[in-house]
């Protein structure tokens, strides 16, 4: 959507909705299973996500969005969630936020990040990726990342870890 964003019904008029898209994004290597994480540009560690683009569908987006981001191209294999928040935008108002996670099982490609977009792409085994979650993630990603690991048969506790 990007530039253009549609009012949301019985809000202000500067309130206004967005919809990106990313991925919970996993790798089986030498039969050990990693999982990618990036840290955007506030130094928070965090999935691969972006704005949908005219035209595209939800699945597009997070696809074009990991392979953007990340340099990696690959396949959904179910969807996660979906985490709704809302922020204040200069000149926008306020922003009401809606992201669509998928699990997303990476095919080819070489690490890179999109420099203007992010700081760092790397693949972690899965309890370290959760640490980094824990430690230095967002809040609202918790949940997701919990989902994305059961789903891989790894449990965690996301209240109380």
């Amino acid at each position: 959507m990007s530039g253009d964003y549609p009012y949301i019904e019985g809000k202000g008029p500067f309130d206004m909705k967005e919809i990106s898209a990313g991925g919970f994004v996993y790798r089986y290597r030498d039969g050990r299973l990693e999982i990618q994480m990036i840290e955007d540009r506030f130094g928070k560690m965090t999935l691969a996500k972006g704005k949908m683009e005219p035209g595209e569908t939800i699945e597009q987006t997070a696809l074009r969005e990991i392979t953007e981001e990340t340099g990696i191209t690959g396949r959904i294999v179910a969807p996660i969630s979906v985490v709704g928040y809302q922020f204040h935008a200069r000149n926008r108002g306020t922003v009401h936020k809606e992201v669509h996670y998928f699990l997303v099982e990476a095919e080819e490609g070489q690490l890179q990040a999109q420099v203007e977009e992010i700081t760092g792409v790397a693949w972690y085994n899965p309890l370290d990726a959760w640490r980094l979650q824990l430690s230095s993630g967002y809040d609202n990603n918790r949940e997701v990342m919990a989902q994305a690991l059961a789903k891989l048969n790894i449990e965690v506790n996301p209240i109380s870890d």
